[in-house]
């Protein structure tokens, strides 16, 4: 989901309601900032993020939104559903409005949902080559061994996508607890893995998304706001 961009001559004339001789006017005046950043060049893109002013009068000057929810099971990740309470529905109006989901969980799974109308900051938060990893508590029906660690490690062939998976973390929490640590997310991935020593899960929590950690705070169905350095941890990801 990119975001969308548009030249800034064209911002200036759809909300000044003036035409483009007049915008290259203002331009040639030096009048026109964008992102606190003197601009005299109309081809210059500019986003709904954009802060653009003009004689130091604010024309567009909307803040991304950035959440944290903590997902219960039953409820589904999706922005609508005719079954289903979604997490878009545990949010309150004004807030849900325009937000995507970035990294979802599935009806039976609980833990950290991140939620947000910056398209950028998904994208960075999923882009593979940055093996952003998501840590989940799993319990199981049957005990655990040390095999599994390996298994986990070494990745495993799953035959119907022809695919093998990334090395995965797994760390025994207990008998039959473990912790994993994933940098891919195929579909219902840890159930798989965990489906080829015949052990259901029983459960999955999700703690944290790479240095986003589910607030202990949080109560299943409630969300807050990141913290600064929350946000920054996903650009900083993006960084060579």
């Amino acid at each position: 989901m990119a975001l969308e961009t548009r030249r800034l001559d064209k911002f200036l004339a759809d909300h000044l309601q003036i035409n483009r001789r007049e915008v290259r006017i203002l331009l040639a005046r030096r009048t026109v900032s964008v992102d606190d950043k003197l601009v005299v060049d109309g081809n210059v893109l500019v986003n709904r993020f954009s802060k653009i002013t003009l004689d130091g009068n604010v024309l567009q000057a909307i803040e991304p939104r950035y959440f944290m929810l903590h997902k219960p099971v039953g409820v589904v990740s999706a922005t609508t559903d005719k079954q289903h309470k979604t997490v878009l529905d545990l949010l309150s109006v004004t807030d849900s409005d325009g937000l995507h989901i970035a990294g979802r969980l599935d009806l039976n799974s609980s833990g950290l949902i991140l939620l947000t109308d910056d398209s950028r900051w998904s994208e960075a938060l999923a882009h593979p080559d940055k093996n952003v990893a998501k840590h989940y508590r799993v319990t199981l029906k049957n005990r655990l061994d040390e095999s599994y660690i390996d298994a986990f490690a070494n990745g495993m062939y799953f035959p119907y996508e022809d695919i093998v998976t990334q090395p995965a973390r797994l760390r025994i929490v207990s008998d039959y607890e473990a912790d994993v640590w994933l940098t891919e997310g195929k579909y219902h991935q840890i159930k798989r893995m965990f489906g080829r020593f015949r052990n259901p899960v029983v459960a999955l929590h999700r703690i944290s998304i790479g240095a986003i950690t589910l607030d202990n705070n949080l109560a299943p169905g409630y969300y807050r706001p990141l913290n600064p350095a929350e946000i920054e941890s996903v650009f900083a990801a993006m960084q060579p």
